[in-house]
């Protein structure tokens, strides 16, 4: 298997385990979206809480120029972490969500 489709495999198998055990009220949707041509991965829940529209996008996750791009992490988890565990390289890994002059300092990827 390739690394890019190693990469994609992790990251698909990473958001189903944290969606896996999303609590939601009813009208409410856990939706996984998966962007193969793309390459955008997000975890979100959408829908309707009595009179209020909910719309939360809680990982995105983008692979660019072979690296993961962490964009968005609204969660308890550690998806950049978890990454690593199962076989990324931490310099793959880009916190797309840190200011590109923090990224230096971070244990992770710098681009």
């Amino acid at each position: 298997m390739d690394r890019l489709e190693h990469y994609r495999n992790c990251i698909e198998s990473l958001l189903e385990q944290y969606a896996r055990g999303d609590k939601v009220p009813e009208g409410v949707n856990v939706e996984l979206v998966f962007d193969r041509q793309r390459d955008r991965y997000l975890w979100m829940h959408v829908g309707w809480q009595e009179l209020h529209r909910v719309y939360n996008c809680f990982v995105h996750l983008d692979i660019q120029d072979g690296k993961i791009w962490l964009q968005q992490n609204l969660t308890d988890c550690n998806p950049a972490e978890d990454l690593v565990e199962m076989g990324v390289p931490r310099e793959d890994i880009i916190l797309g969500l840190q200011a590109p002059y923090k990224r230096q300092y971070t244990d992770y990827g710098v681009a």
